[in-house]
């Protein structure tokens, strides 16, 4: 009879320990699978700061654009209608709202080189340098963002995180991907390259045309 009776104690014990094994490991996964989510949410209010502060950039931009582009009205239009886009809708909503908000500034930046005078001010100098700063800032934390993701979707996926994912609500969340066209050719708005001179080859004088001087020594 004792001899049961410790048997039991023994079963009752490996099973209490299982299950408090059991229960410590749902709760790391649990906990790991909320790191993941918080981490994903952060860089996406990163995200929605930088893109805010384009938004708040546009206006400022347009009013010192409208001035001098009489005939590209249509233009600056484009950009303000898309200006509300890059701040609503899911991510990728943003993304490709961003991605278009991009190529109208290029386009402005474009039609900007018809004006030295406006090229020349010091404000349209200034949100050049900070339109500049915002586009390097998105696609630094889009890329943060995006690895965040790819780590959490993962890891709702898997086994043993999918069967807690389903369990607890947790839901795959959507990338920040910007169209591939949009990858290839980065927003630039530096304009101080932009139509100089091409310099005379090393060795080679201004000026100085190499046929003249081959046609002098043939001469001689």
């Amino acid at each position: 009879m004792l001899f049961l009776l410790d048997a039991a104690f023994d079963i009752v014990i490996v099973v209490v320990v299982i299950l408090v094994i059991a229960l410590l490991a749902v709760v790391a996964i649990f906990n790991g699978l909320i790191v993941k989510r918080n981490r994903v949410q952060n860089a996406a209010a990163q995200i929605d700061v930088q893109l805010k502060r384009r938004y708040d950039l546009i206006p400022n931009l347009v009013d010192t654009v409208k001035g001098y582009m009489k005939y590209e009205k249509s233009v600056l239009t484009t950009v303000t209608q898309l200006r509300s886009s890059i701040v609503s809708g899911s991510m990728q909503d943003k993304a490709s709202a961003n991605n278009q908000v991009s190529q109208a500034l290029k386009s402005i930046f474009a039609v900007a080189e018809n004006y030295p005078d406006l090229k020349a001010s010091a404000n349209f100098q200034n949100l050049q340098t900070q339109l500049e700063d915002t586009e390097d800032k998105i696609a630094f934390v889009r890329t943060s963002y995006n690895d965040y993701v790819l780590d959490y979707n993962n890891a709702i996926q898997e086994m043993p995180g999918m069967f807690f994912a389903n369990m607890f609500g947790f839901q795959r969340m959507d990338f920040f991907q910007a169209p591939e066209e949009a990858a290839k050719e980065p927003v630039k708005v530096n304009f101080d390259d932009v139509n100089s001179p091409t310099p005379p080859a090393a060795g080679q004088p201004s000026g100085q045309k190499k046929g003249k001087g081959s046609a002098s020594s043939g001469s001689s």
